[in-house]
């Protein structure tokens, strides 16, 4: 194995498998991606049959970046023969007097050109009638929402990055960090890897990481699940008949049509408890199920039966849960990225803009909103909002 590269990835899920692949684009062999478990596990935020894709954002530059998200996803696709995105249509729910603005939405996809269109609940409950909502709530539609595969999307990301060079080790303990000669200097089983840049995209991890560096990015850690119900019938639920769904308010749900499992995917958006990355457990939550449940006696009945599966993850969440995507201050030759839980959809293409940052030292996203320095990250004791 090779002991100098031009750039090294660590932390090989959802992101960190996308610089890998645009990376490898550009510098084929002289790539390496590092990961702690193997490929593929179900540690982190980002190993699951499906996560949700759509431009209806709250702001503006999400909406942009979620532009480039589906043209990264194509550019995958075309380039491995595998399918990463579903379209089946996106419908947010906002209930009257919720927590979410519906007018940061519609505002933002007007911005950015998307178009969209508006239901009232008695045209939901006519176009798909598993959702049983009250009068008050209204709909917003959007034709490209749908699934990104996403243990697909990583593994086609990693097979078309080893297929023009790019290596990666697996199940490897990276103990130290450090720059050197405007170098970075991993050490990892035990033998020092040096390279002329360092991509961290350690989600749960970043941290251990970057206190190399002398950094620490203030960042909550929660483990949350996602249920998989075998309801009755799901001939309702067919991809081909339902769209994904999200219920814009406090505490917010959504979910999915069947996709990977013969089963109905639903979960409570930020619904679990906080832990960290090596403390956390696999077991099911009773209290989110529950709650999850709940929800669904009373706006999706026919989505209830018994659980067929529980599947659990992490979310690595800044205190305003928007992104991280910058190069370190005083350190051009690392850059990282954290996702804030609701990443996987921009997968690809923070990949790419990570690629850019490292090798051009600039990008033509609009990343301003994601600085390492802004001011919310500096404060001692930054007040935390999760909901978007």
């Amino acid at each position: 194995m090779k002991k100098e590269y031009e750039a090294i990835v660590l932390g090989i899920g959802g992101i960190g498998a996308g610089a890998l692949f645009w990376l490898s684009r550009r510098l084929g062999g002289e790539v390496l991606g590092i990961e702690q478990f193997g490929l593929g596990h179900d540690r982190g935020s980002s190993q699951d049959h499906s996560r949700i894709i759509r431009y209806s954002y709250h702001r503006p530059f999400y909406v942009e970046l979620a532009k480039r998200a589906y043209r990264c996803w194509d550019a995958v696709e075309k380039d491995t023969g595998e399918q990463v995105v579903y379209r089946c249509g996106g419908l947010d729910l906002f209930p009257e007097k919720g927590a979410i603005p519906p007018e940061d939405y519609t505002t933002s996809l007007d911005a950015c050109g998307i178009s969209y269109e508006r239901l009232d609940a008695a045209e939901i409950r006519r176009r798909w009638p598993t959702f049983r909502v009250p009068d008050s709530v209204w709909g917003l539609y959007q034709k490209d929402g749908g699934i990104a595969a996403a243990a697909k999307g990583n593994a086609a990301h990693v097979k078309a990055a080893r297929e023009v060079g790019a290596q990666i080790l697996e199940n490897a303990a990276v103990t130290g960090v450090k720059m050197s000669g405007g170098e970075v200097q991993v050490t990892v089983n035990g033998q020092t890897l040096t390279a002329r840049r360092l991509v961290v995209t350690a989600g749960a991890w970043s941290n251990p990481v970057l206190r190399n560096v002398g950094l620490n990015v203030p960042i909550t850690v929660t483990r949350e699940q996602v249920i998989y119900f075998s309801a009755p019938d799901l001939a309702p639920f067919d991809i081909k008949r339902h769209p994904i769904w999200i219920w814009m308010d406090e505490p917010s749900f959504y979910g999915f049509p069947v996709f990977g499992m013969q089963a109905v995917k639903v979960a409570q958006d930020v619904g679990g408890y906080e832990t960290t990355a090596d403390t956390r457990n696999f077991d099911p939550d009773p209290a989110n199920l529950a709650r999850v449940r709940a929800w669904l006696e009373r706006h999706m009945p026919a989505a209830l039966g018994p659980e067929l599966f529980i599947k659990t993850c992490l979310y690595a969440m800044p205190p305003d849960r928007d992104f991280v995507v910058d190069t370190l201050p005083g350190h051009p030759e690392v850059v990282v990225a954290i996702g804030g839980g609701h990443a996987f959809k921009f997968a690809s293409a923070l990949g790419q803009v990570l690629s850019e940052l490292a090798l051009d030292g600039s990008t033509d996203a609009d990343i301003e909103a994601f600085r390492i320095d802004r001011p919310i990250l500096t404060m001692e004791n930054p007040p935390k909002s999760f909901t978007i």
